[in-house]
């Protein structure tokens, strides 16, 4: 004990350096991650948690610095040459990482995405969530959150979607060539109604258009835009169960 207690009054000084630092880090950590947050607010910028974690590190970095030289006795300019010594290795292992890096603030200053943007990428359609240092979350209706890191999302083909069209849920239909259009429009409007009423937006009353002519009659489709809750498989499941033994509906034999 009496050892023990040398050590730390011979080490006071640089214990109480330490301690400051660190805890001058985490408050400036908790302040400007909060400044930077409200001011990415008030501009064109998306707020999203890349250029808050960029600014963690920058200050960590800077706190690590500060207690080098006088808490280990630790030169900050011998890292800095093994850092050079070893910079290529250092590349070559983190160059999924630097271009995940790279790939995200070409994301967000070319204002390719931003954080609530719809987005349709390689066939998984949802929300942009976030996007972070390393990869873009995108949250799907049913609740899954799909990671795709920046380097891939950068190179892929991505869709922004609008409301609507994300939303839309089609149900291909074929009526018989004789049959009159209009009464078939009225009729699957009468069979939508009060069975796809609480799955649907209430701003965007389902449409029926048709496309066109084939062997077996009219084709066209219905259209119904499901809400923020409910997926468009549901929509158009209950839909076509809604529609289906329709007099109307052509027959291919």
């Amino acid at each position: 004990m009496a050892a023990v207690g040398r050590w730390f009054a011979s080490n006071a000084g640089k214990l109480i350096w330490l301690a400051i630092v660190v805890a001058a880090a985490v408050i400036a950590t908790r302040i400007l991650s909060r400044l930077m947050r409200h001011a990415l607010d008030k501009t064109d910028i998306p707020s999203a948690s890349i250029f808050i974690n960029l600014m963690r590190v920058l200050i960590w970095v800077l706190a690590a610095a500060m207690v080098l030289q006088p808490v280990f006795g630790i030169n900050p300019t011998t890292i800095v040459t093994a850092l050079g010594v070893g910079g290529v290795a250092l590349s070559l292992g983190l160059k999924d990482t630097i271009a995940n890096i790279i790939g995200g603030f070409g994301l967000m200053f070319g204002k390719v995405i931003q954080p609530g943007d719809l987005v349709s990428i390689s066939g998984t359609t949802g929300t942009v969530k976030d996007i972070t240092w390393r990869q873009t979350v995108i949250a799907e209706r049913g609740g899954n959150e799909m990671v795709i890191p920046n380097s891939v999302l950068n190179t892929a083909q991505l869709e922004r979607l609008t409301v609507s069209n994300e939303s839309v849920a089609r149900v291909p239909f074929t009526a018989k060539a004789d049959a009159d259009i209009a009464e078939v429009e009225r009729d699957i409007l009468a069979r939508l109604q009060g069975v796809v009423d609480d799955c649907t937006s209430p701003d965007n009353p389902p449409l029926v258009k048709f496309s066109g002519f084939s062997p077996y009659g009219i084709s066209g489709e219905a259209l119904l835009f499901a809400d923020a809750d409910t997926p468009p498989s549901t929509v158009a499941d209950r839909a076509t169960r809604a529609l289906a033994g329709a007099d109307w509906m052509a027959t291919a034999f």
